[in-house]
């Protein structure tokens, strides 16, 4: 096995998304080799990554890299990477909030940050966004805690509850939470709200699309003139974000708004982009919360104009997601409940480097 890599790696499950965990010591430093040793790792460029560790779904095609905090306020450095199962590319435009609820558990059996006696709090800094997002660890004994009584949809049975808080979400690509200038605009023909809140999104609503937002996630990835529309939709609103041709982009992300059907504030559907989340992205969550208190958006007047502070339960197509919105500082903060899962820790092969693409 000489001829092939041999690196560090736990594999984590974090929130309702899974994917192997590295320190960036472990990996090439050179950007090129590093993406070339990760597409080699998941198998990218087979749609069931047969030949790696990547689940041949872009929830389970995702990567994050932790290493020292490199800004004063942070406790660890956190880098994700999207990496396309059909595609040789490796995506560092977005951020994964669902991956970040294993960040800090996996910082802390790394030795990056001291474990407390009850609960230890981790600083972690998204290098994909420059923000900064806070978690509540679970830890007894200088270990951490896994084993609970919390509950997410999307995720069977019980673990302990991983409180996340997200600081300053907005703007994180483009500088601004509203990037056009506008709460709500015409895209395609139909009005749609671009945000800019832990994640770059454009929302829609499903009824103007000829769908209700209560389909099945395997159904709505399944309709090819859905598909299609909000890919022109998709591609205008990164133009006019400033974003530029995003065709190769994981981001903005298509979100479907619609009435709740079981008792939540709103019914929402999330793109990745290409196929609907089958639960919700946590970052998404968190935009489309604050879309729900921002005067203007097609989400504040769809749940009637929330005020913070406030409680956003979103239905997906797993359950539900609660967001608590409240102001911090005169800006708004989200928090989450997630949970996570150490699931394997060993070492992963790479093939030697081959030619790839980097998406921008």
């Amino acid at each position: 096995m000489n001829d092939l890599m041999r690196i560090p790696c736990v594999l984590m499950r974090g929130g309702t998304s899974r994917g192997p965990f590295f320190l960036s010591s472990d990996l090439p430093a050179e950007p090129a080799a590093r993406d070339a040793a990760l597409l080699s790792i998941m198998g990218s460029g087979h749609p069931l990554q047969i030949d790696g560790i990547g689940g041949g779904n872009p929830v389970t095609s995702k990567v994050a890299i932790i290493g020292p905090a490199s800004v004063a306020d942070a406790d660890v450095d956190y880098l994700f990477a999207q990496v396309r199962n059909d595609q040789r590319t490796v995506d560092y435009a977005p951020n994964c909030g669902n991956m970040l609820a294993a960040v800090g558990p996996f910082a802390i059996e790394a030795g990056l940050v001291p474990a407390a006696d009850r609960q230890t709090h981790v600083r972690i800094h998204n290098v994909n966004t420059g923000k900064l997002i806070e978690a509540k660890v679970p830890t007894s004994g200088g270990h951490v805690t896994y084993l609970g009584d919390a509950s997410i949809d999307g995720v069977p049975g019980l673990a302990a509850p991983i409180a996340l808080t997200f600081v300053n979400a907005a703007g994180g690509k483009t500088g601004k939470l509203l990037p056009t200038g506008l709460a709500s605009e015409i895209i395609d023909g139909v009005e749609a709200t671009c945000i800019d809140c832990a994640i770059p999104m454009v929302l829609v609503r499903a009824a103007d699309l000829g769908v209700t937002g209560r389909e099945s996630a395997a159904d709505l990835s399944a309709d090819a003139a859905l598909g299609a529309r909000l890919s022109a939709i998709r591609l205008e609103a990164g133009r006019r974000m400033g974003m530029g041709d995003v065709a190769d982009k994981v981001i903005p992300k298509p979100v479907l708004i619609a009435p709740p059907a079981q008792g939540g504030t709103l019914g929402v559907r999330y793109f990745m982009p290409h196929e609907c989340h089958p639960a919700l992205a946590t970052t998404g969550a968190v935009g489309i919360a604050t879309a729900c208190v921002t005067p203007g958006t097609i989400a504040f007047r769809a749940v009637g104009g929330a005020a913070v502070p406030t409680r956003i339960c979103l239905e997906h197509p797993g359950g539900r997601l609660d967001v608590e919105l409240e102001f911090r500082q005169g800006s708004i903060v989200a928090g989450i409940v997630r949970t996570a899962r150490r699931l394997f820790e060993g070492f992963v092969f790479a093939k030697p480097a081959v030619r790839i693409e980097r998406a921008a």
